[in-house]
């Protein structure tokens, strides 16, 4: 009997690695994709899109370690939570993967483009977005509770970063017709940068209810509000009144 438990705890152990290993990868991703849209590296943002096929790999790995775990030692509980958490993190992993490659194709295009006012900003977003899935799963990794509420309550940071963004994207747009091609590709990598966000707290939430048990119940800050973003038209101008006839 302590053989089986210590067997199967071995299990949870080399499942939680494996989480934590791909985790690594997604965070080299994000930081090599904001390298080559910051010095317009192709080479780089090439390495980034060959680098999601390994990703996926692990993903794939992990939910089938999962489902083996499910079938055969039916865990309850903490155990019950490790495993599935661990495939729902693994596919948040994943996603932000998906994300990382999306910005890598687009940093192939914006590369070929004049450099725009606003790519600080959205390198300063993608910085920030580092480091909240870079908290996170250090929050996983050593079971850490608060660390992850952190990750949870700080994500309007990066959502009105977005929003400022957006707007001054949106101004360039209008100022300069010849930059609409670039400034679109920059509003993707920003909403993706965005999206990164948005995966790490709901890793965040997984992680809570891992040590918990229970789901957050407070509502998740959320500051997003470009959907209602509107770039004023030209105001008419006015008339002159030393054009009007004279009687």
């Amino acid at each position: 009997m302590t053989h089986i438990v210590t067997s199967y705890a071995s299990e949870l152990e080399t499942l939680s690695s494996s989480v934590t290993q791909m985790g690594g990868l997604v965070e080299a991703q994000l930081s090599d994709v904001m390298d080559a849209v910051a010095r317009r590296d192709l080479a780089l943002a090439r390495k980034v899109i060959d680098l999601d096929a390994r990703i996926d790999v692990y993903n794939h790995e992990i939910e089938a370690d999962v489902m083996n775990l499910l079938a055969l030692r039916q865990p309850v509980a903490i155990d019950l939570r490790e495993t599935v958490c661990a495939m729902k993190i693994a596919h948040e992993l994943e996603r932000i993967g998906d994300l990382a490659k999306n910005i890598a194709k687009r940093a192939l295009v914006i590369s070929q483009q004049e450099p725009l006012r606003a790519l600080n900003g959205v390198i300063r977003m993608g910085r920030i977005s580092l480091m909240r899935v870079s908290d996170v799963l250090n929050a996983y990794a050593q079971r850490n509770v608060a660390q992850a509420k952190s990750v949870w309550g700080a994500d309007d940071e990066i959502d009105e970063l977005y929003n400022s963004l957006f707007a001054e994207i949106l101004s360039a747009m209008m100022e300069d017709a010849s930059a609409v091609n670039a400034c679109t590709q920059l509003a993707f990598v920003a909403k993706n940068f965005e999206r990164v966000g948005d995966h790490a707290t709901n890793i965040a939430e997984s992680v809570h209810f891992l040590l918990v048990g229970e789901y957050l119940d407070e509502l998740r800050p959320k500051g997003d509000v470009t959907s209602l973003t509107t770039v004023p038209k030209p105001d008419d101008k006015a008339p002159d009144p030393e054009d009007k006839e004279q009687p």
